[in-house]
């Protein structure tokens, strides 16, 4: 029997990197309070999860000031939406398998 779960991204295991990733595909970028607020978690947790993802080259990150404040906006990169539609097609898979 084929391994089924072969085609799941690990990166995209936990559920934070997996709502980061689901709301940069219908988002052209968010920033860092965006993701926040959507989100519901700390800011140690989302920076340790968007890193994790930078790392792996899914997001690419941006910072600049507004004014004089400092902002992070993410995007998702062309490896990363292709990488997290791959491991939505590999979910829905193995949903479907019985």
């Amino acid at each position: 029997m084929k391994n089924i779960i072969q085609n799941i991204n690990k990166a995209f295991d936990h559920r934070i990197r997996l709502g980061i990733m689901s709301v940069l595909m219908v988002n052209e970028s968010a920033d860092f309070s965006t993701l926040k607020e959507l989100l519901g978690v700390t800011d140690g947790n989302l920076a340790s999860h968007t890193k994790a993802l930078e790392i792996e080259k899914y997001i690419s990150v941006e910072k600049q000031f507004i004014g004089k404040k400092p902002n992070t906006s993410y995007r998702a990169t062309k490896e990363g939406r292709l990488e997290f539609q791959n491991h939505i097609n590999a979910l829905e898979k193995l949903i479907q398998k019985r």
